[in-house]
């Protein structure tokens, strides 16, 4: 742990920036963000994949290491800082906050994606923002070309998460599933892990910023279906004053009914598709094709999400015995407990 503040490079339309930021406000640790600036070091080094956010580490030789991937970063904060964690202390609790926390990011980022560049509307306002959010002053004759290149470049990566007009009826009745099941859990909890929150309210939170406060169609779907989600995650942007003890959690032996309906859409699409990208990628197919609630499911492969099944057996099997027993008890008939026996 160092008494320097964390450094990053992030963006406010990045989701993933603004789930650690918010993780980071929520656990007192200071930080410096860099936004775009025309004074940003220009010695830091650049990340393999290039993502945002980026944090730079200073290591022991005096070298500046460039880090990305939230997940594991959230976990390094979780050794490195002792106070206000985000992991809670039971490991079955902690395994489904993980899981959780993975269906954010690497489920619900496809509706972000989806929206935000799908729909015209969307694409034009999002082409039309994104290169303003800056402190780098910049007329209008220099970021007229910005909107084309933005909007052409990320339209024609819609395919990396899966979003065509095959996949599209799945991913917009997801999301709305999602936010229905979402309202019903924070009437009587105000976070998903309980009167606290966990790594997985953060990644919600971080694709919900786009998702039902910027982008118009899912916003608009928000204020109609889930006006509560629209208003939850605002308050989730800074959660310093919030003061966790170890009863806020959720316990094992008294999980909501609302949070396994989470788990079931989770088992219901993201499973899935999930294990059928693996499939792809282990067997070097070129086209991952399956089928989600009942409905034909088209991309192509993803490596980085079949890590992430790899990542979830791994986690599962560092559990005790009786750890895994409650994992297994609490998300049967979900359809989550294929990810414990992806074979299956």
């Amino acid at each position: 742990m160092t008494s320097q503040p964390l450094l990053l490079l992030g963006a406010p339309g990045s989701p993933y920036t603004r789930k650690m930021l918010a993780a980071l406000r929520y656990r007192r640790i200071p930080y410096r963000l860099l936004v775009g600036s025309h004074r940003t070091p220009t010695d830091l080094p650049k990340p393999i994949p290039q993502l945002l956010p980026t944090f730079y580490f200073t290591k022991a030789d005096g070298s500046v290491e460039a880090v990305v991937d939230s997940t594991p970063l959230l976990r390094r904060f979780e050794r490195d800082y002792p106070d206000r964690k985000l992991i809670p202390s039971d490991p079955a609790i902690a395994f489904l906050d993980y899981l959780l926390e993975d269906f954010a990011d690497e489920w619900l980022t496809k509706a972000m994606f989806h929206y935000r560049w799908h729909f015209p509307q969307d694409a034009d306002q999002a082409g039309e923002i994104l290169p303003r959010w800056s402190v780098k002053p910049m007329t209008e004759a220099v970021l007229a070309p910005m909107k084309a290149f933005i909007k052409d470049r990320q339209i024609s990566r819609l395919y990396v998460v899966g979003s065509n007009d095959i996949t599209a009826p799945v991913i917009e009745a997801s999301f709305r599933r999602y936010l229905g099941a979402m309202k019903r859990h924070l009437e009587y909890q105000p976070f998903l892990m309980g009167a606290r929150p966990g790594t997985s309210d953060f990644a919600a939170y971080g694709q919900l910023t786009q998702l039902t406060r910027f982008d118009p169609t899912p916003t608009a779907i928000t204020l109609a279906e889930a006006p509560r989600l629209f208003a939850w995650t605002e308050v989730l942007e800074d959660l310093s004053g919030v003061e966790p003890t170890e009863s806020d959690w959720i316990s094992r032996d008294n999980i909501p009914a609302t949070l396994k309906d989470l788990f079931v859409e989770m088992g219901r699409v993201y499973v899935p598709v999930m294990l059928a990208n693996a499939k792809a990628v282990m067997q070097g197919a070129k086209t991952v094709e399956t089928e989600v609630d009942g409905l034909p499911w088209v991309q192509e492969p993803f490596p980085y999400q079949a890590k992430c099944i790899k990542w979830i057996g791994e986690e599962y099997a560092r559990l005790d015995g009786d750890a895994r027993q409650a994992v297994s008890s609490i998300i049967a008939g979900t359809g989550c407990e294929r990810l414990l026996s992806p074979a299956a």
